[in-house]
This record gives structure tokens, sequence and C-alpha cells, in this order.
């Protein structure tokens, strides 16, 4: 079990995560970046897996375009708001160990692993 300093630290260095992450992706356009990671799959294929477009929707995100974020990657538009609920449910867990327990269950992995593999259908 992971102690009470040790949560607020690991808390606060998830924080500080993602922050350097939005502001990377804020300041630097993935479209004119040669630095950025390139999807594997794609440059082996030719063909999108489920997270192509994922920086450059995150860039557009951060500027308030969410038409070109929706075009580049839709299915992780709409998930931005289950996986902000995940991450604050892995510190909050024992608040709300229902909430915690169903996400958690294998109906809901089951789920979240069948919207993944029609969106790459339909994306392919």
């Amino acid at each position: 079990m992971i102690g009470n300093r040790n949560k607020g630290i690991l808390i606060a260095l998830t924080i500080i995560v993602v922050a350097a992450i939005g502001m990377l992706y804020y300041f630097i356009d993935p479209n004119l970046n040669i630095f950025l990671p390139k999807c594997m799959f794609r440059t082996l294929t030719g063909h999108n897996c489920p997270g192509c477009g994922s920086q450059r929707m995150l860039h557009a995100l951060l500027h308030g375009d969410f038409a070109a974020a929706w075009g580049y990657n839709a299915f992780l538009l709409i998930m931005l708001p289950v996986i902000v609920v995940m991450i604050y449910l892995e510190f909050r867990a024992e608040r709300f160990p229902r909430l915690y327990s169903a996400f958690h269950s294998l109906a809901a992995v089951i789920i979240l692993l069948s919207a993944i593999l029609i969106w790459w259908i339909i994306r392919f």
C-alpha cells in the first residue's frame, strides 16, 4: 500500500508530467516537428493505428481547435474524459471503491478493447 506521503509525491509528479506534456504539445506543432515520435505501425504498414493523430489532436485541442482535434483522432478526443476519470480514480480508489471497481472490471476492459478495435477497423 502506498503511504499518504508517497501518494502525495506521486500525485504531484503526475501533475508535473501532465503539465510538461501539455506545454510541450502546446508550443511544438507535431505537423512541423521531426523530433516527436512517429507511429511505427503507420511507418511500417501505411495504415492508421487507433492512436494515429493523437499528438496532432492534443496540439489542436490545446489551441482550442476542436474541429481539427476531432479530425485528427475523434476516438481519443471522446475518451479524454474517461482517461481523466481513470487517472483520478487511481489516486482516490478508497473514496470511490464501487466506481473504481466498475472501471477496472472485466466488462469495462472488454468494452474498451472492443471500442478500440472497432475504431481501428473504421480507420483502416
